[in-house]
């Protein structure tokens, strides 16, 4: 999470109208920020990145490497409307004024659904129609595996006949009947309108992928070829403020500024169609690069941020209760205003359960995660490292999942595995393992109940790697916390940091780690419903640890295929340990006392930023 998400990869704290997508704070880069008009000026909103999780990618068909909240809700989003726009204020539901096309309508025994685009503009003066969405479902037909949201077997492209457009409308019709919230919420949420700019090979070439035949051979062909072009510009930085790219448009936000170390400027967009343009008065918003919590909150001090965040770890008193705001950092409390909140996401560390994995064996054995997972302290970690602001996490449902949605009554899905260094050491030794040294060593070869299991030789020892995103020290407390209780129950555990961008590909790899984390989690964006296709099913988007179990996917799909609720789903995968369950730290943003905003600031829990509501 966008990794955030996906991954909307999550992150850990969050900022002002939104919340960040990656670990805490963050340093000014090499004083990158220096050469920006003062952020005290009026005219002028400064927003703070997450530490090293600066954009990096500019085309809206996105692989996991780059499906982050820093790529998507704090970027893109704000150039590139989808179809369907999800998140207001301190809401996380379907926003029908916001979105590109009017509410979709389903017939034929919800076999067929029908979108009505609004008939916006892009920047080049095209309109946003049909063929706009279209290009992009062409796309997905043509290589659905580049783009992160695709779930094998699921939903959009795997489950459609036949798709088509004319003048405003779409028309799409499934191979069967489909739960339309399930496909609006995970589905049509995922579409993103593209310009026929962008249908092109190279400079002055143009392609068939946006008016080509859905499923065509000949469109498969153009499409490939068209999003090869497209992938190989994105990466390019250095041409993102091209009037190639923000021919693209039809956001309320144009990208003017972007430089290498991610400091990015956006300015009004004169062309905007919807509801909600920039405030009077606002001429720039600018979203600065930090490497470290440190640098962000220095920058913080200086007062030169109007939207940033603290690590907890520099407060000094505990918040009162989860989504309540205790004191505010001193150093700051005169001009900041502290705000918390909890997000539409949880928070887990992958398993690697690759084959490519010389510890695949070890990691595959049950016993084995309930250990680690006994072993983590989250109440402890929550009190003492975050301060009070954060949410145990036992399951795949976001804290404060409401019953209608998780069929489940009371606190939610119970925990099976709560924090007992007792029962994980003995889970280890009954299973045939002994501390030999400073790490357990596997005496008791097989696969029966008091053996260390399939795959796992005599002498085997658990020796684990981590790697964790680097840059929050709130979230290096936290590990260093786990490592030191998984040490004293006989694993062996050496850590690796990296940058946020850089852990996301190293996990998406499964070869340098048994357990990782780019520090937050998933946010369900842009599949806004909480079910585990993504995460959990084989070909899942963003199944990054390879779990695999026909017991949990026979789950998932009566959340998906069916109507069932998510509470059958969701006690199982508490109970399997697909991943480890993290303490989810709440958002943490601090907003400066000046700046005003048309829908709040507690954090977004979609984690949007939306700076046509702000004002000074």
């Amino acid at each position: 999470m966008r990794i955030k998400n996906k991954i909307r990869l999550l992150a850990t704290l969050g900022v002002a109208a939104g919340t960040l997508t990656i670990g805490l704070a963050v340093p000014n880069i090499s004083g990158a920020a220096s050469s920006l008009p003062p952020s005290t000026a009026s005219n002028t909103i400064t927003f703070a990145e997450g530490p090293t999780a600066s954009p990096n990618y500019i085309f809206p068909y996105l692989s996991c490497s780059y499906f982050s909240v820093d790529n998507l809700n704090q970027f893109q989003e704000l150039m590139y409307r989808p179809v369907y726009w999800f998140g207001l204020g301190a809401s996380s539901a379907y926003v029908p004024k916001l979105s590109t096309a009017d509410k979709p309508v389903f017939s034929n025994g919800d076999k067929t659904v029908t979108v009505n685009m609004k008939g916006w503009k892009f920047a080049d003066g095209q309109t946003v129609n049909a063929q706009s969405v279209m290009f992009f479902l062409n796309m997905y037909k043509a290589d659905p595996t580049n783009y992160c949201g695709y779930n094998k077997g699921y939903g959009i492209p795997d489950q459609v006949k036949s798709a088509s457009g004319s003048g405003n409308a779409v028309t799409i019709n499934f191979t069967t009947s489909v739960n339309p919230g399930w496909i609006l919420y995970n589905y049509l949420s995922e579409l993103t309108p593209m310009p026929d700019t962008w249908d092109v090979t190279a400079p002055g070439k143009t392609s068939t992928c946006a008016t080509g035949k859905y499923g065509a051979a000949s469109t498969i062909t153009a499409c490939k070829a068209v999003e090869k072009y497209l992938d190989t510009q994105a990466s390019k930085e250095s041409t993102y403020t091209s009037s190639f790219w923000t021919s693209g448009t039809d956001g309320p936000w144009k990208l003017q500024a972007f430089d290498n170390l991610g400091n990015v400027t956006f300015v009004p967009n004169p062309t905007y169609s919807g509801p909600v343009k920039a405030q009077k008065g606002i001429d720039y918003v600018k979203e600065l690069a930090f490497t470290t919590a440190t640098a962000e909150e220095n920058d913080l001090r200086a007062g030169t941020l109007d939207l940033g965040y603290v690590d907890p770890t520099v407060l000094t008193a505990n918040a009162p209760a989860p989504g309540k705001v205790g004191p505010n950092w001193s150093a700051i409390a005169s001009n900041y205003t502290l705000f918390s909140g909890s997000g539409w996401d949880f928070n887990y560390a992958p398993f690697n359960f690759s084959p490519k994995d010389p510890k695949a064996a070890e990691v595959s054995q049950p016993y084995i995660r309930q250990a680690l997972q006994e072993a983590v302290d989250q109440l402890g970690v929550i009190q003492k490292v975050d301060k009070g602001y954060g949410f145990p996490i036992d399951s795949p449902l976001p804290p404060n999942t409401p019953s209608s949605v998780s069929g489940l009554k009371g606190s939610g899905v119970p925990n099976p595995y709560p924090f007992n260094l007792a029962a994980a050491k003995k889970l280890l030794t009954s299973h045939g393992w002994k501390l030999v040294g400073n790490v357990d060593e596997c005496e008791s070869p097989g696969t029966g109940s008091s053996d260390c299991g399939a795959g796992i030789a005599k002498g085997a020892n658990l020796d684990f790697a981590i790697v964790w995103a680097s840059g929050q020290a709130s979230l290096d407390d936290t590990f260093n916390t786990e490592i030191a209780d998984w040490d004293s129950i006989g694993f062996n555990f050496t850590h690796s940091e990296d940058t946020f961008n850089n852990v996301i590909a190293d996990c998406e790899a499964g070869t340098k780690f048994q357990i990782c984390s780019w520090g937050g989690g998933w946010i369900y964006a842009p599949d806004y419903y909480p079910s585990g296709e993504t995460l959990f099913a084989p070909g899942g988007g963003f199944n990054v640890g390879t779990y695999s179990n026909a017991k949990l996917t026979a789950a998932i799909k009566t959340t998906t295929f069916g109507t069932a609720t998510l509470g059958k789903y969701a006690t199982l995968a508490a109970d399997q340990l697909p991943v480890l369950y993290q303490p989810e730290l709440a958002a943490i943003s601090e907003v400066k006392n000046n700046l005003k905003s048309k829908i709040g600031f507690v954090p977004n829990p979609l984690q949007n930023f939306m700076p046509e509501y702000l004002h000074f």
